[in-house]
């Protein structure tokens, strides 16, 4: 993948010397309760954790998670991207940001442009996400770029349960379908 790029970020693969900026993330207050303790407790760790999960899943589905710059500086903010996760059958939008650069918009403009990227150029529809079921930021980012809420899963070895959005349109009830019956066009 080249770079995607917003008004406001660049999104690019991470990398081995990445890693200090995975570490910090994963071990995030924020990200160890609503994503989970990956158990990274040093530099090695953290790599290791990009080339298991992060390198690899761009090798095996052509997708994965995407480091986050703000233009104008060099400094990663987050990540952002596709996982590909047991459980569930389509792709699903994954994001996580450092505390410091939360509450800029950076998660909504990022998982736009990776839900477009996902769409557009890549063909993938629908798609997922996931979030903690009290995780309210993230389920607002998930609704402004227009996924809706499916039901409540727990995914293999999670341990928890999780609310599943898609951006497929959801089904009407047997109520609406009904009353579109009974309106003539």
């Amino acid at each position: 993948m080249n770079t995607l790029e917003t008004e406001r970020l660049a999104l690019r693969e991470l990398a081995s010397g990445d890693a200090a900026f995975v570490l910090e993330l994963l071990n995030d207050p924020g990200f160890i309760r609503n994503i989970g303790d990956r158990g990274a407790r040093t530099v090695e760790d953290a790599q290791r954790y990009i080339a298991e999960r992060i390198v690899a899943s761009y090798k095996a589905n052509g997708f994965g998670l995407y480091g986050v710059v703000p233009k104008g500086t060099a400094a990663l903010a987050g990540i952002c991207g596709l996982v590909k996760r047991e459980g569930l059958d389509r792709p699903d939008i994954g994001f996580a940001f450092l505390e410091r650069f939360r509450g800029n918009g950076y998660a909504t403009e990022a998982a736009a442009v990776i839900l477009a990227h996902a769409r557009d150029t890549l063909g993938l529809t629908p798609l997922l996400a996931i979030t903690a079921l009290d995780n309210t930021a993230s389920i607002r980012v998930l609704e402004k770029i227009g996924l809706r809420f499916d039901r409540i899963v727990r995914l293999p070895n999670a341990g928890r349960d999780s609310r599943l959005f898609t951006t497929a349109a959801p089904p009407q009830s047997a109520h609406a379908l009904r009353e579109h019956d009974n309106n003539p066009i």
